[in-house]
């Protein structure tokens, strides 16, 4: 059974007296294990599709199966049970509360799921151990570097042991070094089991990964090994930065 089955998806915006096709029957399998990057041009439905799979947007029409549960016609509650349990979050801009420390940071979800502060600390501790920043544990994001907010991220991701890790232009906010290292963690990651689904519009990242899908105007028009989408992107799209060689 695929971890992520999408048949025939649409979603469809009203704006205005105008309606907007964001997704034009997308159809898509990811497995367990896999690791997938989405890519596209802006307004190609990159944002749109990570909304859906990740449960912040419902399809327009077209069945949503996740984890074994069909998740196209859930209402908002339920949605926000399935986000919390089976979906860890890694986002451009960390999106971590400047007061608290890293620790602090990646209990969070624990406590929306009403864990006691004894078992929130060890798997927190567990995960940020997992990310190599055991030693920042006690730093706020304000005393962090970029690539050590982003492993925060990450971490606090991974603390509730969810089956698909979503990433948002993951690299997006930091430097070319800073960026490589967060690929590597990635990489780890995938090596470890985890099921990763970047959306980016870097070639550099795309190139990296297994496997990548290519959308325009909401449909996927390819959908292979990272590195030849990724060099079909950048053909179509000069301005973007040439994929490294691996």
């Amino acid at each position: 059974m695929a971890l992520i089955e999408l048949e025939a998806v649409t979603r469809t915006y009203q704006v205005g007296t105008e309606s907007v096709r964001a997704l034009r029957g997308v159809c898509l399998k990811v497995s367990r294990g896999e690791w997938l990057a989405v890519v596209g041009q802006s307004g190609s439905g990159k944002s749109t599709l990570m909304n859906v799979i990740g449960c912040l947007d419902t399809a327009s029409s077209g069945r949503y199966r996740l984890n074994g549960h069909d998740v196209s016609h859930l209402s908002d509650d339920e949605l926000a049970d399935i986000r919390n349990r089976e979906i860890g979050f890694v986002f451009q801009t960390f999106q971590l509360l400047p007061r608290e420390t890293a620790l602090a940071n990646v209990e969070l979800p624990l406590v929306y799921r009403g864990l006691g502060a004894r078992e929130r600390r060890e798997r927190a501790r567990a995960a940020l151990e997992k990310v190599k920043l055991a030693d920042r544990m006690a730093h706020r994001p304000n005393e962090l570097s970029g690539g050590q907010r982003q492993r925060v991220a990450i971490a606090r991701a991974l603390v509730t042991e969810p089956s698909l890790l979503l990433a948002d232009e993951p690299t997006g906010n930091l430097d070319s070094a800073t960026g490589e290292e967060i690929i590597r963690l990635f990489e780890e990651l995938h090596r470890m089991g985890h099921t990763l689904l970047l959306v980016t519009h870097e070639p550099r990242l795309a190139a990296r990964c297994p496997r990548a899908v290519r959308l325009s105007d909401g449909e996927i028009i390819s959908d292979g090994p990272g590195r030849e989408v990724a060099l079909q992107n950048l053909r179509d799209d000069p301005r973007l930065a040439a994929p490294e060689p691996r």
